[in-house]
């Protein structure tokens, strides 16, 4: 099935009574908007042919402007509840696809995660949900209520005007309207996926120039890369005027098929008049019916023309979504006698490359002892622990914990015993006791003694009690405090988890010697029976070390 039907069936299903309600009401807007200008035609042409007779006076004014007044009113009335549903449905939709997305990125291998976190790929996501929320308010719902419409328009124009007036009405939008959106959907493709590229880079590219533009002033090439900047953003405004244009070419030719079923209606209907077989008042229901029509097209048109930006969003954002879960254990496997963590023969080697990135790598890890894995840049330290924490699937080699391969945990359990703070951690925006709330599993409260313990135990209390406690806002990715705080932060909230094996990335980069020593003591002080693995490649960190292993590049 298409991508963009197999959305539209998701975005339905999360909010089905909604949708339908929407759709009833959008259906109800059109088909009032016919019946109303059918009405006020028959009822203009009715009046002055009783005029003309000379029966005006017992012309029945009254039912006829009665029912104009409740069919406008009721239009606005129906317009409105089925926009506030219609909307809300959409939204609600978008919330739960945001949330399957979100949980099929989670179930993605760790270096397709990491690839997802740079700001071009962030961009990209989010721009791809935001313009699926007009699959449903600018596609489906208006072609579903323009297909309802047409088919009560040619059974009340059988039963009112006349079979050939209904037919040829139909024909005329099922063939020249249907012809026109096809074409409007196929020529606004390409434009569409290009201005959607295009701002996509435009985003990017600003972004970095904001983010840098200190060095690049420093560099000389801050006006380069003002130039890059504005070459995308003319880029995209030449892809929106090339779709402006063909958003109008749709708009004639769409007026060119109301007027070719009104006129079709007319000369019919008037024919029929003049042979007597309908009142003229019956045959200006078709032409006004038929010109209600062209309400329909226009609805579609714009959704049309987003089509191809709307149909790589849902591509991509379905690939995302239906990742599929990994087979993982029922329960935690039964711990066997030995080293609390290890690890042999251990290799990883990226697909195609020549070599290994490390490896061969063997330790151990027993209870309360703590190993310090060192080795030169590059040479695949965080790669290793990403493999020794079960992010990164090895090449070669075995890895047991607690006697028992990492394959046979499942992932709760095994974070629950194994905790890895990278190099890099990442904080979010909100409070400290947020921060450190995220180490724990849902539905346990965060305890504030345990808290201030963490925090002491990474030399971080004094500075956090000096500036709010633990309701301390932190901006977006933590900021508010140093590269330091941060770092220690993290390692706070990994405190909090007391894994059995705690692996730390260069806990002690950026920190000052004391602070750095005082971390590493505090860590080993609050989990005395954890094994802790740390990769560093400061010397003064050696004597916390029971042991120390340099890492192996494969030659």
């Amino acid at each position: 099935m298409n991508p963009l039907w197999r959305l539209a069936l998701r975005l339905t299903r999360a909010e089905p009574r909604a949708f339908r309600r929407g759709l009833a009401l959008s259906a109800l807007v059109l088909m009032m908007g016919a019946a109303l200008l059918g009405l006020s035609g028959w009822f203009v042409t009715a009046a002055a042919a009783a005029g003309v007779a000379g029966i005006g006076v017992g012309f029945d004014f009254f039912r006829p402007s009665a029912g104009v007044r409740f069919l406008a009113l009721g239009r606005s009335a129906a317009r409105y509840g089925e926009r506030l549903l219609t909307h809300d449905a959409t939204l609600r939709a978008l919330a739960s696809l945001r949330t399957a997305l979100l949980g099929g990125i989670a179930r993605l291998p760790h270096e397709a995660q990491a690839r997802l976190r740079g700001a071009r790929a962030l961009n990209r996501l989010t721009s791809d949900v935001d313009a699926l929320d007009g699959l449903m308010l600018r596609l489906v719902l208006p072609a579903l209520a323009a297909l309802a419409t047409h088919l009560a328009a040619f059974v009340a124009l059988w039963w009112l005007v006349a079979p050939g007036v209904a037919g040829a009405v139909l024909a005329i939008y099922a063939l020249g309207g249907g012809a026109v959106l096809l074409v409007t959907a196929r020529v606004a493709h390409a434009p569409a996926e290009a201005a959607e590229t295009a701002l996509q880079t435009l985003r990017a590219q600003s972004l970095d120039m904001l983010r840098t533009r200190a060095d690049l002033t420093l560099a000389g090439a801050l006006q380069a890369a003002r130039a890059r900047t504005m070459d995308q953003a003319e880029a995209d405004r030449t892809s929106r005027v090339t779709l402006d244009r063909i958003e109008r070419a749709g708009a004639s030719a769409s007026a060119l098929t109301t007027s070719l079923a009104a006129a079709a209606a007319l000369g019919l209907g008037g024919q029929l008049a003049a042979a007597g077989t309908i009142t003229p008042a019956q045959a200006a229901i078709g032409f006004f019916t038929a010109l209600a029509l062209g309400e329909t097209l226009g609805l579609l048109r714009r959704g049309l023309g987003e089509l191809g930006r709307m149909q790589a969003a849902s591509a991509r954002v379905l690939a995302l979504a239906d990742t599929p879960a990994p087979a993982a254990p029922a329960a935690a496997p039964l711990p066997r006698p030995g080293a609390l963590l290890q690890v042999t023969g251990l290799r990883f080697r990226r697909p195609g490359a020549a070599r290994a990135v490390f490896g061969p790598l063997d330790l151990e890890l027993n209870p309360g002892e703590t190993v310090l894995l060192s080795g030169p840049s590059g040479a695949g330290k965080s790669t290793a622990l990403a493999c020794i924490a079960g992010l990164l699937p090895p090449s070669a080699g075995q890895i047991l914990l607690r006697g028992q391969p990492l394959t046979d945990w499942p992932e709760a359990d095994l974070r629950a015993a194994l905790t890895l703070v990278p190099q890099r951690p990442a904080l979010i925006g909100g409070t400290v006791a947020q921060n450190l709330a995220l180490a724990l599993p849902e539905g346990v409260a965060l305890d504030e003694a345990a808290a201030w313990s963490a925090l002491r135990a990474v030399d971080l209390e004094p500075t956090i009690r000096a500036r709010g406690g633990l309701t301390m806002a932190l901006g977006e990715g933590g900021s508010g405090l140093s590269g330091g705080q941060s770092k220690r932060l993290a390692l706070a909230r990994a405190v909090l988890r007391h894994p059995a094996v705690l692996i730390l990335d260069e806990p002690t980069e950026g920190l000052d010697p004391a602070t750095a020593a005082g971390t590493l003591a505090g860590i080993r002080a609050a989990l005395p029976d954890s094994g802790l693995l740390i990769v560093s490649h400061r010397a003064a960190d050696l004597p916390f070390a029971h042991r120390h292993l340099t890492l192996q590049t494969e030659t």
